[in-house]
């Protein structure tokens, strides 16, 4: 483990020598991950993206490799779609996540790589790093943190960060 990566401990996530308070899915955290189960899954994951809405985040300090979330943007969450657990497009017939949320839980997404490169059906989809609801309300399985925090976090993310659940 080096210290930039995310380390999910029972006191939030360590990142560079800090600790952040978090949320995990109303599950805990689950070493064998389905679709649906509001687990968070066990394991070592890479980041491998960063979504932010250019209308309530400014791009301004952000890693020159995160991506704006566009209206229409949307997410696959259903197993039986070719394209489950990827990024999708509106209008869309498939179950799916708007990325594009009322609320603010969205306005930043780190993208890991939970059962994404070659997703199998029914593993798990959507497993992000995102701003929490709040701090005593639990996700459907992915790391909620607070806005400022996830926001410092993505400002000092490196290629080689991994976000670590045990």
């Amino acid at each position: 483990m080096k210290p930039t990566d995310l380390i999910v401990t029972p006191m939030g996530v360590r990142f560079l020598n800090r600790r952040f308070p978090c949320t995990l899915g109303r599950s805990g955290i689950v070493n064998d991950k389905r679709e649906g189960d509001g687990g968070t899954p066990m394991g070592a994951h890479r980041i491998v993206g960063m979504l932010y809405r250019p209308d309530r985040i400014a791009r301004s300090g952000l890693p020159d490799w995160a991506r704006p979330i566009r209206p229409g943007d949307l997410w696959s969450d259903d197993p039986n779609d070719f394209d489950y657990n990827q990024m999708v497009r509106a209008p869309y017939p498939h179950s799916h996540e708007r990325l594009t949320r009322a609320d603010r839980q969205y306005d930043l997404v780190l993208i890991t790589d939970w059962n994404w490169e070659d997703p199998v059906p029914g593993l798990g989809s959507a497993i992000f790093i995102h701003t929490w609801r709040s701090p005593s309300h639990a996700t459907a399985g992915c790391i909620g943190l607070a806005r400022k925090d996830l926001l410092w976090i993505a400002k000092h993310l490196t290629p080689e960060s991994r976000l670590i659940v045990r």
